[in-house]
């Protein structure tokens, strides 16, 4: 029996053995979850994880590579379906997207605009290919260490302007929602970056708050929420 499968089968009966009884009573005719949250397919990076989500029906999780809140049809760049389902069929009132420190698709990107060419198969240089003028943008911004061909400031590690690109690349899937028509007035939106190497500080695992409706100075940010919440504030730009 091949080992994959083994370990899935594995794995769901201790899922079904840890199930409350009554768990899916609430849900089974339908779901209003509170947050959609647009996180990166990473393996390394658990959307329910992240936010101790354990009930079914409150967290609606969309991913793909480079936490992308669009898609292309036709040459033109509209709001993934993934993200509007939620807000117009469940209820849902409030968008989280969040990148995380050393994400692969970012850094394809940012290995495309030095010349390099976009990894393979198709499906896989779709979805680089879109994050790729997300970078060059990134790179003109002053706030990046690093010249518009990507070269680095000197004394900057390559790393750290990668992850100022994921935090870049947050906000500017934020930007493209707040412009979207399709997103409801009253829907929050929310920007995070997922630090699981320590660059934002020492506790891997925190998901830093970086942008708040399309706000970005953290000292702004903090001046809407609790006290005990003004350490998750943080920035690399």
């Amino acid at each position: 029996m091949d080992e994959h499968l083994a370990a899935l089968l594995d794995g769901n009966d201790e899922h079904v053995e840890q199930v409350p009884d009554g768990t899916f009573e609430a849900v089974q005719d339908g779901q209003e979850p509170d947050v959609v949250s647009v996180c990166c397919s990473d393996s390394r990076v658990s959307q329910e994880g992240m936010w101790n989500v354990d009930r079914p029906g409150e967290h609606f999780t969309a991913s793909n590579i480079g936490n992308q809140v669009w898609d292309a049809d036709v040459g033109e760049r509209i709001v993934n379906g993934s993200v509007l389902y939620p807000i117009h069929h469940c209820g849902t009132e409030a968008v989280a997207v969040v990148g995380h420190t050393g994400c692969g698709a970012v850094t394809a990107a940012y290995d495309v605009v030095r010349g390099e060419p976009a990894p393979r198969p198709l499906g896989v240089s779709k979805l680089v290919e879109l994050l790729v003028p997300v970078v060059e943008a990134g790179l003109t911004d002053e706030r990046v260490d690093a010249a518009t061909d990507g070269t680095p400031a000197d004394g900057v590690d390559e790393s750290t302007v990668r992850d100022q690109l994921v935090e870049y690349n947050v906000h500017t899937q934020i930007d493209f929602l707040l412009d979207a028509p399709e997103i409801l007035d009253d829907v929050s939106v929310y920007g995070f970056v997922y630090d699981f190497h320590g660059t934002y500080g020492p506790e891997l695992g925190r998901t830093r708050l970086v942008n708040v409706d399309g706000a970005t100075d953290p000292a702004s940010i903090r001046d809407s929420l609790s006290a005990s919440y003004h350490d998750a504030v943080a920035t690399l730009l």
